[in-house]
């Protein structure tokens, strides 16, 4: 069978359906019960919304520490092992979605302790490095980069996004 190509132009995909669709009114939505009115968008989009996932992955999301770094991305690795050996393409995208959070909010504390990168006027702040914060980030990182190279979610996404978006 022959591998489907990769999208990687906006222009390739039907406009409605590039990126997430937030004017759907997800907390009635049961994504996995309705998981065609899924879209993948870019980044994070929709991470905080999308539910049952939402509520699942985001009590293990912490980052303070490089050991809650760590805890904290094995079980976000082992929910996206269970949705995989599920078959849940949006679960997998969903804790692939809060990897990547992760890392992007310990980063952000890595840069600016008081997690502020903007002053009153819009002005980005100087950074003021937390080494700490930034081993958390690396942790995250790595994680996220994993779950990006995984065979069968690399496929899957590639089929979604030519499906639904």
């Amino acid at each position: 069978m022959q591998k489907p190509r990769r999208l990687t132009h906006a222009r390739n995909r039907n406009k409605e359906t590039k990126f997430f669709d937030y004017r759907r009114d997800y907390r009635h939505l049961d994504l996995r019960k309705n998981p065609e009115l899924y879209r993948v968008g870019r980044g994070e989009e929709g991470v905080l919304l999308v539910e049952p996932y939402k509520s699942e992955i985001l009590p293990s999301l912490r980052f303070k520490t490089p050991d809650e770094a760590r805890r904290s991305s094995r079980a976000i690795a082992a929910l996206f092992a269970k949705y995989k050996s599920d078959e849940d393409f949006v679960g997998m995208d969903m804790a692939r979605k809060f990897m990547q959070m992760g890392f992007t909010r310990a980063r952000r504390y890595a840069n600016h302790k008081s997690g502020r990168k903007y002053d009153a006027d819009f002005r980005v702040l100087p950074k003021d490095e937390d080494k700490v914060k930034a081993l958390s980030a690396a942790i995250f990182f790595a994680e996220w980069q994993k779950l990006e190279r995984d065979a069968v979610y690399a496929d899957l996404k590639i089929m979604w996004r030519a499906a639904f978006g």
